[in-house]
Formats: structure tokens, sequence, C-alpha cells
């Protein structure tokens, strides 16, 4: 029986060569998707302890940090666009052996990146109240919500750095040191909560605060790691490789185009996101703890599928960087088989133990009754999420992200805020109608990103 069938999914494709065998490619995937789902479990692992050590501090603090989480991820949308393109274009000049035009593309990403922080994280920290309150902060979390989120925001130049240094690294196969990085980010995180979020070993006991501020200091030992990683002279990607801070100008448009329509992607689905925050936030702070627990949840079944989705942008832009269209298909068909194993996995577990895993954040009888509706849905859903999530990441790759940025903004920004705010208020469903607008985005998601994969049309995209 074969797991990939490779003569199916390249007919009618011209023969670029010989094809690897299928043990070897699966082992090529697995080799360069397990350190990205490694990363990014413990990555929403963090944010899933970090939301277990802030809930000692009562329920309204669990819903103050959910508060802060859209915004966040809106401020920093353009550098999720920026790395797009960077792990886009140096995947594709690691395929083609150029490793000048590689680092080029690197430093400018990163002279951009300090510049645009610089301007970012001051805007959000001035305008931090208004901004919470119009995501929907209540008295008893707006306050709370605030200080976190200026103390996120007014550290991020050290998670941009290390966004786009991690995203280059990706781009060149070397998923390992993006893994390390953020695992030793999320070490030291989750220690200092504990030193700053109740005050132990002698540290003040700063609630909110010490969980925003453990948040920074992780992220000051991740940009360290990963600025190390650029000081290896035989390495791919080295500071001193190349003098000068402009690319080429063949990658340049490539980046400009590439990042350009990824942003747009990235705006629509923050926009749809903070929308969406905002009809569950005024359903009231219980039903915002509840929520932010299953969103959590929902991130740790989404690592496995962010995990394949880097490796398949690495995959993909090496492969057709050599030329090698049908190799980029194959690696994509194989990705999707494995996300669906670890789909029927994880969902199993959160079908049968749903309120046990709620049970770590909350014993309030409201918020587990709320968490096994939560689950059930999520044990559905998170088929299509994961499928989702690696076709997204095989178009991204070739550098198809102006139908990314179309498909977020018809899931996402449309179909996600209105079916959830519908479902929610005039229907009268309250949270359940949130989690089945959610369902409904991911559904259209799904669909709209597989149809573009099988028809190939990505893999004929230059870079």
């Amino acid at each position: 029986m074969q797991f990939v069938n490779v003569r199916k999914l390249t007919r009618g494709m011209d023969d670029y060569g010989e094809i690897p065998p299928e043990s070897s490619i699966i082992k090529s995937t697995i080799h360069m998707a397990w350190p990205a789902v490694l990363e990014s479990f413990f990555v929403n692992l963090s944010g899933v302890l970090n939301t277990i050590m802030v809930s000692g501090l009562g329920t309204y603090a669990i819903a103050a940090v959910g508060l802060t989480q859209q915004p966040r991820f809106l401020g920093l949308c353009i550098f999720f666009s920026l790395n797009v393109a960077v792990s886009a274009i140096v995947a594709r000049r690691k395929g083609e052996n150029d490793r000048d035009s590689a680092n080029r593309i690197m430093r400018m990403a990163l002279m951009i990146t300090v510049g645009l922080t610089a301007l970012i994280s001051v805007l959000m920290v001035v305008f931090a109240s208004p901004i919470i309150r119009l995501v929907g902060s209540q008295p008893d979390t707006h306050e709370y919500a605030v200080e976190y989120f200026q103390i996120a925001m007014g550290g991020s130049v050290f998670t941009t750095i290390s966004l786009v240094i991690n995203a280059a690294q990706r781009g060149c196969g070397n998923t390992r040191i993006a893994m390390v990085t953020n695992l030793t980010s999320n070490i030291v995180n989750v220690f200092f909560n504990y030193l700053l979020i109740g005050g132990n070993l002698g540290f003040p006991a700063m609630g909110v605060r010490g969980a925003a501020t453990a948040t920074v200091i992780g992220t000051v030992f991740g940009c360290f790691l990963s600025i190390k990683s650029l000081m290896k002279k035989d390495g791919f990607l080295y500071l001193g490789a190349v003098k000068g801070f402009i690319a080429d100008k063949k990658s340049t448009l490539s980046m400009l185009n590439v990042g350009s329509s990824a942003f747009v992607e990235q705006l629509c689905m923050r926009i749809g996101f903070l929308l969406f925050s905002m009809t569950v936030a005024r359903l009231g702070t219980q039903q915002l703890a509840a929520h932010q627990i299953g969103m959590n949840m929902m991130s740790m079944s989404f690592s496995f599928g962010d995990g394949l989705s880097v490796a398949v942008v690495t995959l993909i832009g090496q492969s057709l960087g050599r030329k090698r269209p049908d190799m980029a298909k194959i690696y994509g068909n194989v990705s999707q088989k494995i996300g669906f194993i670890c789909s029927c996995f994880v969902s199993t577990i959160y079908f049968f133990f749903g309120k046990q895993l709620y049970g770590l954040f909350s014993s309030d009888p409201e918020i587990l009754d709320y968490g096994v509706m939560i689950m059930r849905i999520l044990a559905v859903v998170l088929f299509l999420q994961i499928e989702q999530v690696v076709c997204l990441g095989c178009l991204r790759g070739a550098g198809d992200t102006r139908y990314t940025a179309m498909v977020s903004l018809i899931s996402v920004t449309v179909i996600r805020s209105g079916a959830s705010w519908l479902f929610c208020y005039p229907l009268g469903l309250g949270l359940l109608g949130v989690w089945l607008g959610t369902t409904c985005d991911q559904i259209v998601r799904a669909l709209l990103s597989y149809v573009r994969f099988r028809k190939g049309k990505w893999t004929r995209l230059k870079l």
C-alpha cells in the first residue's frame, strides 16, 4: 500500500528527473518537520502554561491577558508577512545555491524590521488604553490588560528580530535553530512567570505585570540565540558573508511582491480575529475566560499543522529553486497525510478528555461546562485546521501569497467574524455561536486551499 501516489500527483507534469523512493521522501519531510512541530508545540505550550499560571490570580486575569492577544498580533502582522517573504525567497536561493543573495535578503529584512518595530511599538504603548477598550475590555479587566499590553509591546523588538532571523534559517532548512531558540525563550518565560506572578524566591509579586515582564525576558534570551546562529562562518546564513544591506533587484522585487500580498493576508486575518475577539469579549468575563482557554487548546492542535507548514515552505521553496515542481507537489501531499495522522491522535484526546484538560485551568463549573462543548467542537474542527494550514503553507512556500490573502479575506475577515456575530447575538447561541462561526471559517479555508493545491498552478510561480 502506497503512502503517496507519485504517478497520480505528477500526472500531466514534465519529467524533471528521478523521483526518490517513498521512504526517502517521508524521511526528508519528517526530518524537516519535527523540529518545527516541536518548536510550535512548545511555543503554544508556553502560552498554555502562562494561562494556567495567570489563572491563579482569578478569572479576570485569564480574560485580561486574552484581550491583548489579537491587538498584539495586529501590531506584529507586518513582521509576520515580511517573514513569509524571507522564508520563501531564502528557500529559493538555497535551492539555487545563491548564498550572497540569501544573506542580502536577510540583512535588508533585519534593517526594515528594526525601523518598523521602533515606530509600531511606540504607537502601541502610547495608545494602549483606547486599543484595549476597543476590543471590548470590561471594568474588571481593562487596567490589567493595558499593563500587560504596554509591557509586551514595549519589548517587542526582541521578538521581531528573532522572528526574521528564524524565518531565514527555516528557509535554508535550519529548523532546529528556530526550535532551540524558541524552546529556550519559553523555558525562561515560564521560569520568570513562577518568580514574578506570585512572587517566589524573594522576587516581588507582580501579578499580570509579572507575566508580561517574564514574556519579554524570555524573548531577550531567544533574540540572543537567534543572532548567535548567524555568527558561524561556514553557515549558509552568516552576517559577515556579504557587505551592504540592499538585496539584488530580483530578490527585492520578489520580497515586495510576496511580502505585500502576505501583509494583506495578515491584515485580513488580524482584523477578522480582532472583530471575532470583540464579539466574544461582550459576552462577559466568564465566557471570555472559557473561550481563551479553548483558543489555547486550539493553538496546541495548531502546532502540528504549523510545524508541517514551516517544513513545506522550506521543502517546496528549495524544490522549486532546483527546478523540481514535481517534488514540491509530492512533499506537499506527504505533509498533508502526516497532518491527518496527527489530527486523528489529537482529536481522540480532545473528545474524551476535554473536561479534564479544562480542569487544569479552572475549577469553575460554568467554565468546565463551556469547556466540554468547545473541546468536542475542536475535536472535529482540528481536521480542517491542520489540513488548511498545511495547504496554505505549500502555497506560501511557492510565493502564491495573493491567493492566500484572498482566502483570509473571505474566510477570516468576512465569514468567521460575520458568522460568529450572527450565531452569537441575533440567533442567541452565545459562546456556542462563536465556535460555530469558527467552524464555518475552517471549512471554507480548507476547501479553498485544497482546491488551489490540487490544481498545481502555484508550482509555476517565479521568485
